[in-house]
């Protein structure tokens, strides 16, 4: 049995439908001259929250018994995934408390607390998130949103590249960034299940390739806490759940230097006008130095959830 099906996304979507934003899908004449293909750029960086994470999350939550939402819920992230899980509980009617790293973006910070979520923080380098999670929400009765190794949040992630594949159903080429791997476990199930002998291909930071390590092994590798500017992709290893999917269905996994991802931030800014947060700009950043390849391709910028005084302090002088 496959760990979510086409059908599962469909659902999600609607779920989300008249709650999440229909992100645009972009183009550019320069980038697709700077790849050799015509590039299609999901822009998830319009979606609520200002990335993808609002759609698995909301899946999520709404997809609970209405007795067990009532009761609250309980996430740990780095940011993204504790905003969405922040405004999907404010939106359903619920409370959230957030597990989130002392070295958490500021904005993403102020952006959960703003949603009204209670914050829980921790030391990524010396505590373990997920026994931190799973301890407060037995303590205290909520229902833990796992970032990535969780079916509803899986399938809400796939919501992308089903608007996508609705919009430029022609792609022979699918790439996405890689933490966890839920997005790409989402998106790689819709796209093999509509588009026959479709590629898809993940990134990874450089210093962060657990998944692409671990598919090479044939099973999980820890490479612990990757120090790379891609704060939202910094999993120390794949999910159990995604690495099945992923271990399937994604036929490659590519990997960028923070330099790289630099270059991507900076080019999407001066060509596109997006701003993007590092870790969203890894596709990019993969096609623009030639690591995937096709005649027509879809790129997921996930996020674009990057403070002005980082963002102009990561890209000064370039």
């Amino acid at each position: 049995m496959p760990v979510i099906s086409l059908d599962d996304v469909r659902r999600a979507a609607a779920r989300l439908a008249g709650v999440a934003n229909r992100t645009p899908v972009l183009t550019s004449r320069t980038l697709d001259d700077h790849v050799g293909a015509a590039v299609h750029v999901k822009a998830e960086c319009f979606q609520r929250v200002g990335a993808f994470k609002f759609r698995g999350a909301y899946n999520a939550i709404a997809s609970l018994e209405p007795e067990v939402r009532a009761r609250g819920v309980l996430a740990y992230s780095s940011g993204n995934h504790g905003q969405a899980v922040a405004l999907g509980s404010m939106l359903l009617g619920t409370s959230a408390t957030i597990v989130m790293p002392s070295d958490a973006p500021q904005a993403k910070v102020e952006a959960t607390r703003g949603y009204g979520a209670e914050i829980v923080v921790y030391d990524r380098r010396t505590e373990n998130r997920e026994e931190i999670g799973s301890r407060l929400a037995s303590e205290r009765g909520l229902e833990l949103v796992r970032p990535y190794d969780d079916t509803r949040v899986i399938a809400g992630q796939g919501t992308v590249a089903l608007e996508l594949l609705e919009d430029v159903p022609d792609v022979d080429l699918l790439v996405v960034p890689v933490g966890g791997g839920g997005l790409i476990a989402g998106c790689a199930t819709v796209a093999t299940a509509l588009r026959a002998g479709i590629r898809v291909v993940g990134v990874e930071p450089e210093a962060g390739d657990d998944t692409r390590r671990s598919l090479a092994a044939g099973e999980r590798v820890n490479v612990g806490i990757p120090d790379t500017i891609a704060d939202g992709l910094q999993a120390p290893e794949p999910g159990e759940l995604t690495f099945e999917v992923n271990r399937r269905l994604v036929d490659e996994v590519v990997t960028v230097s923070d330099e790289e991802i630099l270059d991507a931030m900076a080019f999407l800014f001066d060509r596109l006008k997006l701003v993007t947060e590092p870790s969203g700009a890894v596709g990019v950043a993969a096609l623009l130095a030639g690591r995937a390849r096709a005649s027509r391709i879809g790129v997921v910028i996930s996020g674009g959830n990057v403070g002005v005084a980082r963002f102009a302090a990561l890209l000064a002088g370039r």
